[in-house]
């Protein structure tokens, strides 16, 4: 079926490439988020991506290779929008709560944040690495033709990316919450 679309799209009807388009934006804005961690700029990314995609797919040769030339405007989209911003966003959101929240809730919220803020020190290109491998589940061959870089760098960047989030997540568990820090 996505082919049809493609094909039909690369003749220009616009129903058609609207299709593709809600077809692949929730995987494509997956995919923005965790490599920004900033909504806003992740949509903004996803919108390029998809206008690039618009104004390009008459050049594009084989339809069954779609999402991946996509993913690959995608990360550009991601990069510039990285370059462009440069600055420390604070997401903060309310979250409902349904009741006492249980020990294990706390755990998970705490390693989430942390994971969060370990990922965010991270650069642009290292995340997009770890998002296509570890998210999307593609293979360093597959990352690598997704972000149009050889396979030696994939795997660089991969190995970089993880040791650096390794000493990030190590550093913050040595570091003594406020509770503990106190004066008695």
């Amino acid at each position: 079926m996505l082919r049809a679309l493609v094909d039909r799209a690369k003749q220009g009807d616009e129903e058609a490439f609207g299709a593709l388009a809600r077809t692949v934006g929730d995987r494509c804005m997956a995919i923005a988020y965790r490599i920004l961690r900033d909504a806003d700029l992740a949509e903004d990314a996803v919108q390029t991506a998809l206008v690039s995609a618009w104004r390009e797919l008459p050049t594009l040769r084989d339809p069954d290779r779609f999402e991946p030339w996509l993913h690959r405007m995608l990360v550009h989209a991601c990069y510039a929008e990285a370059r462009r911003s440069r600055r420390w966003a604070t997401n903060v959101r309310v979250l409902p709560l349904d009741g006492a929240v249980a020990a294990d809730d706390v755990l998970t919220v705490n390693d989430r944040d942390q994971l969060d803020r370990g990922l965010r020190r991270l650069p642009v290109d290292q995340r997009a690495v770890l998002v296509f491998h570890h998210y999307v589940g593609l293979t360093l061959p597959e990352v690598a033709d997704r972000l149009g870089i050889p396979v030696g760098t994939a795997k660089s960047r991969l190995h970089y990316a993880s040791a650096a989030l390794r000493s990030v997540l190590e550093a913050d568990a040595r570091t003594p919450s406020l509770s503990q820090e106190r004066p008695a």
